[in-house]
């Protein structure tokens, strides 16, 4: 019995049926909805993997379950999701940044893969049907209560319900003898009051620095100016590594942004005094850095205390260390968070040290076994999430036959 119609879920299910066609395989869903996750994720064209081919390398993309994850990744990993996708017809594509498609450019066209297999190999799918409660066997296996007020029982049983949104979203695992690492979120967006920065929402930019003083925090990547605040792959990358530093000072905190971190402060000194010599009679606010949005250089020179009708030949050496200041460390103030769309994904859940990594089994309760964001596992934005939940997904789905 496979608890949880997800991704970890399905792969797991249908691995072990395709290992052992004589076993009764059931994926139970609580929600009207099969593979909701793979449907949205990707912004519906589904994220399946990322480019990164060295188990110990693809690891250190998980800010909860590095070490844990080397092994698994080592037996299965993004070349195998690849080459396992492709021997069922879809066949992936990598985008410059690594990250895995179908070439299709649609979420469905995985979901179809996993449901036609699933259904191949004789899975039971069953929605609408949430369990309730679990127990074990009164000599072996496990006694399960559906919200229905139904019973079933099985000899093994997977849970695979997703991340703990809430400590009860692990309760089925809690009764069962395990414990969980406090569930907090992850990969989320941040709000900020700062006016300038608002109104330049759906400006992006490439390659930004963004930084969290008197902590470690600090990524590079692309960073997108949305109506509440920033996103985008840098700040989703952070709030994944800060998951529990920014969840203890109630995402409240300061933020350091570095708009043009390939140069540094005596570079882009340099530019500005060309652009002194060679432009004197342009105006500062018109003539941006590349690869700056015009809006974005305007707004900084401003906030900057340059005035708008300052031109390059009357810039002085104060005003030039300030702006030089806001472009390489321009201060903002985080006051809260959002949710990236609907793709949740949280820091915590089953403890890693109750789970034996080889075949995703319950050190605490035999015959129970894990896959997947219900164990304290995250990683940060480019498909690691999906990669580990096909990994983890199969060594169950292996061990589950008894292979």
């Amino acid at each position: 019995m496979v608890v949880g119609g997800g991704a970890a879920g399905f792969f797991a299910a249908i691995t072990c049926a395709e290992a052992m066609p004589t076993a009764e395989v059931t994926i139970l869903e609580k929600s009207a909805q099969f593979l909701s996750k793979v449907r949205i994720s990707g912004g519906g064209r589904c994220n399946v993997t990322h480019a990164c081919f060295d188990a110990r390398e693809f690891a250190t993309r998980f800010p909860r379950g590095e070490r844990a994850l080397i092994g698994p990744f080592q037996r299965f990993q993004a070349s195998d999701t690849v080459a396992w996708f492709k021997e069922r017809g879809v066949k992936l594509k990598t985008e410059s940044d690594g990250r895995m498609f179908p070439t299709s450019d649609s979420s469905e066209t995985i979901i179809d893969c996993l449901v036609g297999a699933a259904k191949a190999a004789g899975v039971k799918l069953v929605a609408h049907c949430g369990v309730e409660s679990v127990v074990k066997g009164a000599k072996s296996g496990f006694d399960l209560t559906l919200a229905n007020g139904e019973t079933q029982a099985c000899d093994r049983l997977l849970l695979a319900t997703g991340g703990c949104r809430t400590a009860a979203a692990g309760q089925l695992a809690v009764s069962l003898g395990h414990s969980l690492e406090t569930p907090v979120p992850s990969l989320f967006t941040f709000h900020s009051v700062a006016a300038w920065l608002r109104d330049l929402a759906g400006i992006s930019v490439e390659s930004v620095e963004a930084s969290v003083p008197g902590t470690r925090l600090r990524e590079r990547g692309a960073l997108l100016v949305t109506h509440t605040g920033l996103s985008g792959p840098v700040i989703l990358r952070l709030s994944a590594w800060g998951a529990r530093t920014l969840h203890d000072c109630d995402y409240k905190f300061a933020l350091h942004l570095n708009w043009l971190p390939h140069l540094g402060a005596e570079v882009i000194a340099a530019e500005l005094n060309a652009r002194r010599e060679q432009q004197p009679a342009k105006l500062v606010i018109n003539t941006p850095i590349a690869p700056l949005p015009a809006r974005l250089w305007e707004r900084l020179v401003v906030t900057a205390g340059v005035e708008p009708d300052m031109r390059w030949s009357r810039l002085t050496r104060a005003a030039q260390h300030r702006l030089i200041q806001q472009l390489i460390r321009t201060e903002t103030t985080v006051t809260g968070k959002s949710l990236n769309k609907d793709e949740f994904v949280t820091c915590g859940g089953v403890c890693l040290r109750e789970v034996n990594f080889k075949t995703m089994e319950s050190r605490i309760c035999p015959g129970l076994y894990f896959a997947g964001e219900l164990l304290d596992i995250d990683g940060i934005t480019g498909g690691f999430n999906f990669q580990s939940a096909w990994t983890t997904g199969w060594l169950a789905g292996r061990a589950l036959a008894g292979d």
